[in-house]
């Protein structure tokens, strides 16, 4: 991918916040009849990744592609605060386009910290 591609990709991931929870979002009109479904999903990934504290990292996406988009129009992106907790946030994510939803998002984050192991360390075997 050239320095231009990754510079163009970075510009359509750098959401225009409208409101607390309201971001905006372009996609590319390169002639294609739909919006990239993995476009719409980094961007509400992003949108509820601006409504939530540095210290806290996504560990869980369930998303839900509604209707196609239309790659002439703007994006907006509506984030519901579902939960805000010590180690883990929930955030809801829509996608609207002409009034009505075209994605869906349900974005967990947590704290980094220690986690339970469940392995034992393998025995070392001599190479090949």
């Amino acid at each position: 991918m050239s320095d231009d591609a990754v510079a163009e990709l970075l510009g359509f991931l750098d959401l225009e916040r409208l409101d607390r929870d309201l971001f905006r979002g372009l996609t590319p009109n390169d002639g294609r009849p739909r919006v990239f479904g993995g476009l719409v999903a980094a961007e509400s990934l992003i949108a509820a990744s601006r409504t939530v504290g540095p210290a806290l990292y996504p560990h869980s996406l369930h998303s839900y592609f509604l209707r196609p988009g239309d790659p002439k129009r703007p994006i907006l992106f509506e984030v519901d605060r579902i939960r805000d907790g010590r180690s883990f946030t929930t955030r809801r994510v829509v996608a609207i386009q002409n009034g009505e939803a075209i994605f869906s998002a349900s974005i967990s984050f947590h704290i980094e910290e220690e986690g339970l192991a469940h392995q034992i360390d393998a025995e070392p075997v001599p190479p090949p």
